[in-house]
C-alpha cells in the first residue's frame, strides 16, 4: 500500500537533511518573558501551573519562573511553582532570570534551599555597544559586574546560564570576553540572545557558530542556548538556524507573546522540530496548551494562526474540499491530512474540517450533510449550495440545517 509520505517529493530534504548531533531542549518563556509582553495580564499562579504541567507534558525542558527581583510577590510564586514541581514529581526543569547583581541572584539561593529544587539561574547583562552607550558601561564594568554575580552564584552551587543581551549586534571582541569570563567562573549554559529581533538565519548562524568556535577552542562542556525575538517576525527561522549552527536549547513561549511583538512561539517551534525529525514529542495535547494560555493571559489565538487556530485545518474551497474529501472517501485519514496540507492535523491532535461557503461545490455540501446526519436528496444539496453561494462566510452547521430544511 501506498504511504502518503511516499507520493510527496520533499525539496527540504534536497541535499541531506540536517540532523543535530545532540537532542534539542526547549525552554519555555511563557510565564517570564511572555508576561512582558505590553497586552497580557499576570495570570494567578493557579493557572500558571497548570501551564507548568502543560509544559512537562509536551516534553519542554525547561521553564523561566519569572524575575525573583521584582520583590515579594514574584517571588512568592516562584516558590509556589518550584515547590509544585517538586511535590508533583514533574519532569521539568526550573530557572529564572536575574540581573548580574547579587541581591537579583540571593533569593534563588532561598528558594531553592526551601523547595529542594535546582533553580537554574539566568543571569543576563547587555553586551552591545549601543546598549553599553546608553548604560555609560565599559567592558571592564560589564566583566565587573559579571565576575560579582557569578562568584557568589559559584558559592551558593547554584546553577547559571549566562546570558548576553543583544548578542546580535555586539562586537566579537566583547562577546568573547564576556562568554570566557563566564564559562571559567563556571557557568553551564551560555544564551545567545537576539533581543531586538534584529538577526536573519544569516545572522543567526554566524553569531551562534562563533560562539561555539569559542567553546570549543575553550574545551569546555558547555551548552548554547538561543533566545530570539520576532520584531523582523523570523523567529521560528532564526530557532532553526540557531539549532543547525550548534545551539542545544532553544526559548519561546506560547502563542510567541513577550516584550514587543514577542519571542518564537514555542508551540509552532516544536511543530517544526517534530516536522524536522528532530524530536518525537507527543504533541497532541498542544492545543490545550495553547488556549490556556491564551485565556490565562487575556489574548485570542488568531483565527489564521498556524496549525493551532481555527482555520488551520479548515477548508470551504471546492476545489481544495474535494481533494480531502476524495482521500477521505478512500478510507485513508493520513491522505487527507497531507493532500492539502503541510501540517498533519493529527500531530497536534486534531482533524480536517469542511465547510460550505461562497466558494464550495457540491462535493463540500454533500460531506457536511453526511457528516450531519441529513439525508442529501438532490434538492437539498441545491439548497445548501446556493445558501453557501449567497453567504458572505461559512455556513455554521446550524445554517446548514436550516437551509437543509427549507
Amino acid at each position: 500500500m501506498t504511504r502518503p509520505q511516499d507520493l510527496i517529493y520533499d525539496w527540504n530534504t534536497e541535499g541531506g537533511a540536517f540532523q543535530p548531533s545532540t537532542p534539542i531542549q526547549f525552554d519555555d518563556e511563557t510565564l517570564r518573558d511572555g508576561l512582558q509582553s505590553p497586552s497580557v495580564i499576570d495570570p494567578p499562579v493557579e493557572q500558571k501551573i497548570e501551564l507548568l504541567h502543560l509544559m512537562d507534558a509536551l516534553g519542554i525542558h525547561t521553564a523561566n519562573l519569572g524575575l525573583p527581583g521584582a520583590g515579594g510577590r514574584p517571588r512568592e510564586v516562584i516558590t509556589r511553582m518550584a515547590q509544585e514541581i517538586a511535590d508533583s514529581k514533574l519532569s521539568i526543569g526550573a530557572n529564572v532570570a536575574c540581573r548580574t547583581v547579587v541581591s537579583d541572584c540571593a533569593p534563588v539561593a532561598e528558594i531553592t534551599q526551601k523547595t529542594g529544587v535546582p533553580i537554574e539561574v539566568c543571569a543576563f547583562i547587555g553586551s552591545s555597544k549601543i546598549r553599553s552607550y546608553s548604560e555609560d558601561w565599559s567592558v571592564d564594568t560589564m566583566l565587573e559586574h559579571t565576575r560579582t554575580a557569578l562568584e557568589f552564584c559559584r558559592k551558593e552551587n547554584l546553577p547559571v546560564m549566562y546570558v548576553t543581551e543583544d548578542t546580535s549586534r555586539a562586537h566579537p571582541d566583547t562577546v568573547r570576553a564576556l562568554y570566557t569570563t563566564a564559562i571559567e567562573l563556571g557557568a553551564k549554559r551560555i544564551c545567545v540572545c537576539d533581543t531586538c529581533g534584529h538577526a536573519t538565519p544569516q545572522g543567526t548562524r554566524a553569531i551562534v557558530s562563533f560562539v561555539k568556535r569559542i567553546v570549543d577552542e575553550l574545551g569546555a562542556d558547555v551548552g548554547i542556548d538561543w533566545h530570539g525575538h520576532r520584531d523582523r517576525d523570523l523567529g521560528i527561522a532564526n530557532c532553526l538556524a540557531a539549532v543547525e549552527a550548534g545551539a542545544t536549547r532553544i526559548h519561546g513561549s506560547a502563542l510567541g507573546i513577550g516584550e514587543r511583538t514577542g519571542n518564537a512561539p514555542m508551540d509552532l517551534l516544536l511543530v517544526n522540530c517534530k516536522l524536522n525529525g528532530w524530536i518525537d514529542n507527543d504533541l497532541t495535547r498542544l492545543p490545550e496548551y495553547v488556549h490556556k494560555a491564551a485565556k490565562a493571559v487575556g489574548v485570542e489565538v488568531p483565527y489564521n494562526y498556524p496549525v493551532l487556530g481555527e482555520d488551520a485545518f479548515e477548508t470551504g474551497t471546492g476545489v481544495h474540499a474535494a481533494a480531502v474529501i476524495k482521500a477521505f472517501r478512500k478510507g485513508d485519514t493520513e491522505l487527507a491530512d497531507l493532500v492539502y496540507s503541510g501540517v498533519p492535523a493529527a500531530m497536534v491532535g486534531l482533524e480536517q474540517k469542511i465547510r460550505v461557503g461562497p466558494m464550495s461545490g457540491k462535493s463540500n455540501v454533500l460531506w457536511c450533510l453526511e457528516q450531519l446526519g441529513i439525508e442529501p436528496n438532490e434538492e437539498v444539496v441545491e439548497r445548501v449550495l446556493q445558501a453557501g453561494k449567497a453567504s458572505k462566510r461559512l455556513l455554521t452547521d446550524d445554517e446548514i440545517r436550516a437551509a437543509a430544511a427549507g
